[in-house]
């Protein structure tokens, strides 16, 4: 039960670092390539998609790490889990103050109605997340050093 506690944590975070990566790295940078307002459209759906799934993920990924980190507490590895847990609980905090009232804003815009400043706070938006996928990468990272412990 504990092996599968283990994998089942490491790939859903895995995945989730993977999708957030991807926003950041390459799907921004598609955005911000295509013409007119498309990249502005695309950013206002990719808000409104992912800002409904990923407050259950960031959050049940936290419930994994900690549900591996209670059950093998005193085990070998378990240092490695609590922080990844931490740096998980970073993230949810960094996404609540930082990036979700962005994003809450960004979602609603279409060119008839966005910001003056509308770059601006993409960029922002942007700027943050690459601290978020940082640390949720670094949390990734104790969490694969944590199963080798294991």
């Amino acid at each position: 039960m504990v092996h599968t506690l283990q994998v089942l944590t490491v790939v859903v975070v895995g995945v989730m670092v993977g999708v957030e990566f991807s926003v950041a790295f390459v799907m921004n940078r598609i955005f911000k390539a295509l013409p007119e307002d498309s990249g502005q459209l695309g950013r206002a759906h990719g808000g409104r998609m992912l800002g409904a799934v990923m407050p259950f993920w960031y959050v049940g990924s936290l419930v994994l790490v900690a549900a591996w980190a209670a059950t093998t507490w005193h085990a070998p590895g378990t240092g490695l889990l609590v922080t990844a847990g931490a740096l998980l609980l970073l993230s949810v905090a960094m996404s609540v103050l930082l990036l979700v009232p962005i994003n809450n804003r960004s979602k609603t815009w279409t060119p008839e109605n966005r910001p003056a400043d509308w770059k601006d706070q993409s960029d922002r938006w942007d700027r943050y997340h690459y601290a978020r996928v940082a640390v949720i990468v670094a949390a990734f990272a104790f969490l694969a050093a944590g199963l080798a412990v294991a």
